[in-house]
């Protein structure tokens, strides 16, 4: 899964000694009913309002570095809520970006401000920095630096190109062992999910509301597995194959980004008019690749090599409102020679700062813990150039990004199986399209979580996909939020077919046109998800 932890893009692992034993309180359901009121003296909520979210408060929480160790080290993570206003309360709702390794303090503030206000006011809408992120302590930041330009070119066309980017990966890996040996065999899903259940104890809640973006929709899946009986509402946008957790999970990415991509550069064939760059989309497509080609001789501006470039595209599989922008310094940079607009797109899209710094740190640890990885990298070098040769755009990119993973410090888990039978109906929402977390994903998810509903974009590409403007699907989130109502009949519950379908929002147009600019509210979702994930 790739997204970086600044927020979602959205997209999840566990290693070969242990076996999750699940709780004995996680056998069977309680019937849905009004979770309890009652607030916590652990939470001493204070005002961390801004200018967008006035009512955010804050507060911070001491859980176990191991939960099998209750009484042993304690670590902090940092929560966020915006408060309930109505006399009917439906409990917390508890809201998760994605990553691994992204931040939810803001998350809450966005989804307590974009959901009907009739909605949020009978919630407690509470985000949370999970353990390693952000405020939460400790906070991992393994390399500061790792990603600083110019990096070496991604394509690993000589030996020595594999050998410098593969030793990155491992600086990378070995830093992250020397500073957070302690900490790292503790930074995985499993953990996560009790933090979960530790913050729900600290709300005074006998159960829990909960909303996941991306990688959250697989914490969120982890979370109902081993407590079910604490699970009230359960809503999972853009979702992570929980049969894929993690090596597969990327290698399927390579493929989907490669089409969202292609997409991409169709669109910008379509638009000829604005760019300039050609109505076939294999030649626009050909223009990318000889962009890239130079840049990987000479980087733009001693910042944007090929490797940074990938970098700065790859948002535009997450959220198709970047196109614009990302055409504009495309067509500038082919046909004008100009690198201004490339280099400040890679400042807007690709570049890493300290949070990024601390995002990628987390996603490495959870993923590298959560699920075994090949060790012996022939392996990885055999599935990377055989995936190549059918979706090059973002092949080796990635694999660099997870090859930390190949000589991690940890050993892993063993991955969770989130089938449950034992849940109240959740609600599954995703795009035909989505790059970060493929549509098969979703469908395994409906298939493994029984009498859930599965709400399809039709034809969208995006990811993170409701409160991003689009009423159809907005409309079924309320709804399940206001009373439990999921859509469809048990014709399709279980047989991983849609129960309802929307569809997607129209593309975006060229800059100069009056209908370019996006949702807003999408435009702040994606900067809060982030990419990566």
């Amino acid at each position: 899964m790739r997204q970086r932890a600044a927020v979602l893009c959205g997209a999840a692992v566990i290693a070969a000694g242990s076996v999750t034993a699940l709780p004995a309180e996680a056998s069977t359901a309680r019937p849905a009913r009004t979770p309890a009121a009652a607030p916590s003296a652990d939470l001493q909520w204070r005002k961390c309002a801004t200018e967008d979210y006035p009512t955010l408060q804050c507060a911070s929480l001491k859980v176990p570095l191991d939960h099998a160790r209750p009484r042993g080290r304690q670590i902090t993570l940092a929560l966020s809520r915006v408060p309930h206003t109505a006399a009917a309360y439906q409990g917390p709702l508890l809201v998760n970006p994605g990553g691994p390794g992204g931040s939810g303090l803001t998350l809450a503030g966005f989804v307590a401000s974009s959901l009907p206000a009739k909605v949020a006011a009978q919630y407690d809408v509470v985000g949370f920095d999970p353990r390693g992120v952000g405020r939460s302590s400790p906070a991992l930041d393994c390399r500061p630096g790792h990603f600083d330009p110019v990096r070496p070119d991604s394509l690993p066309g000589t030996p020595q190109a594999e050998r410098a980017n593969l030793a990155r990966a491992e600086a990378f890996a070995d830093a992250c062992g020397d500073q957070y040996a302690d900490v790292l065999p503790y930074i995985d899903t499993v953990s996560a999910a009790r933090d979960v259940d530790a913050i729900r104890a600290a709300l005074g809640a006998e159960r829990i509301n909960y909303f996941g973006y991306s990688y959250g929709t697989y914490l969120g899946a982890v979370y109902a597995k081993l407590f079910p009986a604490r699970v009230r509402r359960l809503a999972l946008d853009s979702v992570v194959g929980p049969d894929d957790v993690w090596y597969d999970a990327n290698l399927n990415q390579d493929l989907a980004f490669n089409d969202r991509h292609r997409a991409f550069l169709a669109w910008v064939a379509r638009h000829d008019a604005a760019y300039g760059l050609g109505g076939d989309p294999e030649r626009v497509e050909r223009a990318w690749y000889a962009m890239r080609a130079a840049l990987a001789k000479e980087p733009a501006g001693g910042r944007v090599g090929a490797s940074e470039l990938e970098d700065t595209f790859i948002p535009g599989g997450y959220y198709n409102g970047y196109w614009p922008y990302l055409a504009e310094a495309f067509a500038a940079y082919a046909n004008d020679g100009d690198i201004g607009p490339l280099v400040e797109a890679y400042e807007n899209f690709g570049a890493q700062d300290a949070a990024g710094d601390n995002g990628y740190s987390v996603y490495t640890a959870v993923q590298c813990r959560d699920a075994a990885w090949p060790r012996d990298w022939e392996e990885w070098r055999d599935d990377n150039w055989g995936l190549y040769e059918k979706a090059p755009f973002m092949v080796w990119n990635n694999a660099w990004y997870n090859a930390p993973c190949a000589s991690w410090p940890t050993g892993p888990r063993r991955p969770v199986d989130v089938a449950n039978r034992a849940l109240p109906p959740a609600l599954l929402f995703q795009a035909t399209g989505d790059a970060a977390t493929p549509y098969g994903g979703a469908v395994a998810a409906h298939r493994l979580l029984r009498g859930s509903a599965l709400v399809v974009e039709e034809g969208g590409g995006n990811h993170g996909i409701t409160l991003s403007g689009n009423s159809c699907l907005d409309g079924h989130l309320a709804a399940y939020l206001a009373d439990g109502t999921v859509p469809g009949g048990p014709g399709a519950a279980g047989t991983g077919e849609p129960d309802a379908v929307c569809a997607a929002l129209p593309e975006p147009e060229p800059l100069e046109s009056k209908a370019a600019s996006t949702s807003s509210r999408g435009s702040t979702l994606h900067g809060l998800l982030g990419f990566r994930g």
